[in-house]
């Protein structure tokens, strides 16, 4: 087994190992549709072990690997509130190499501050999160020797989007990510949201629901037409045929969608026992629970994947609880 770690800066500092997050086993999943199920239903072996996904393994990639799976796509966009900010400061240490602090601007940060938000602090606490790094554009101007990914090859971004309805200048925002014309790579988008409306399911959906419209609006090439052109060409008397092949259109459309348009949900981790008591009935471990599973359900009606990470999450160490 190999801490992919090991050549990260402040790896011996930080003392964190891969291999402290990650149980590797035999099988590996063999695709990701069995992948995403694994790592939704895994979980730890005691407090705090080893993550170990349920009946396939994941693949963990080297910083090189996820530089190559990030350079097939036009542009990464996550949505969402304040965990997928931890979400895109996990990509940001991964790309930079960098434990100490690969998730945050440490290019502008003062003699305090560099130590105040070093390893994990640089998640934990709020005044180091918040200065995270929102677009690998920004480390490309400020810091371009600390990106491990070739020059102009990799483009990360995150819009904190948090209420419904969405107000107009965060729509604004995500339609300047989005060219009217198709362009060479797909487009991935990584959502999450839940605990800033305290997992109000209806809530969760239209914001999820808007955010679709929006981008299909702005960028139709985002949209496949081929149910339409398929079925048009169904005689009306042949009902049988019609409905076998809307299906096997519908099928083939949600496999190009995803092909050119990936898009993956993902559901608040479990609470901690920090966990405020006035939070406790409607954003505590039931009512996680309870919402990962409707989620999971409506979002892929949605034709847009869904990992839970409630399981994964139980029985490790929440710094606040949240």
């Amino acid at each position: 087994m190999v801490d992919t770690f090991a050549s990260y800066k402040y790896r011996n500092t930080c003392n964190i190992s891969s291999l402290d997050l990650h149980a590797p086993f035999a099988p590996l999943c063999s695709d990701r549709q069995s992948m995403i199920t694994a790592m939704s239903s895994g979980g730890r072996i005691g407090h705090d072990a080893p993550y170990m996904p349920r009946g396939c393994d994941m693949r963990w990639f080297s910083t090189e690997e996820i530089c190559e799976i990030l350079s097939r796509f036009e542009k990464v966009i996550i949505l969402g509130d304040s965990m997928m900010r931890h979400v895109v400061g996990s990509i940001n240490v991964l790309i930079r190499k960098d434990l100490g602090y690969g998730a945050v601007t440490d290019w502008n940060f003062s003699p305090e501050e560099r130590q105040d938000c070093f390893c994990n602090y640089q998640f934990n606490v709020k005044a180091c999160s918040v200065q995270g790094i929102f677009k690998t554009a920004d480390v490309v101007k400020n810091d371009p020797e600390s990106l491990a990914c070739p020059a102009s090859t990799v483009d990360v971004i995150i819009e904190m989007m948090i209420r419904f309805p969405i107000p107009s200048d965060e729509l604004d925002r995500l339609r300047t990510l989005l060219p009217p014309k198709k362009p060479d790579r797909p487009y991935a988008f990584v959502l999450g949201h839940g605990l800033w409306n305290d997992l109000d399911l209806q809530a969760t959906l239209d914001w999820l629901d808007q955010l679709l419209d929006v981008s299909k609006q702005h960028a139709p090439w985002l949209a496949s037409s081929v149910t339409k052109s398929f079925t048009s060409a169904i005689r009306p008397k042949d009902r049988a045929a019609a409905v076998a092949a809307a299906a096997a259109a519908a099928k083939r459309e949600r496999k190009h969608d995803l092909g050119f348009w990936p898009r993956l949900f993902l559901t608040p981790n479990a609470a901690g026992k920090e966990k405020p008591d006035e939070w406790i009935v409607s954003q505590g471990n039931k009512a996680l629970m309870v919402f990962e599973e409707a989620v999971g359900t409506e979002v892929r009606r949605r034709g847009v994947e869904h990992l839970g990470t409630w399981n994964m999450s139980i029985q490790s160490n929440k710094f606040d609880g949240v």
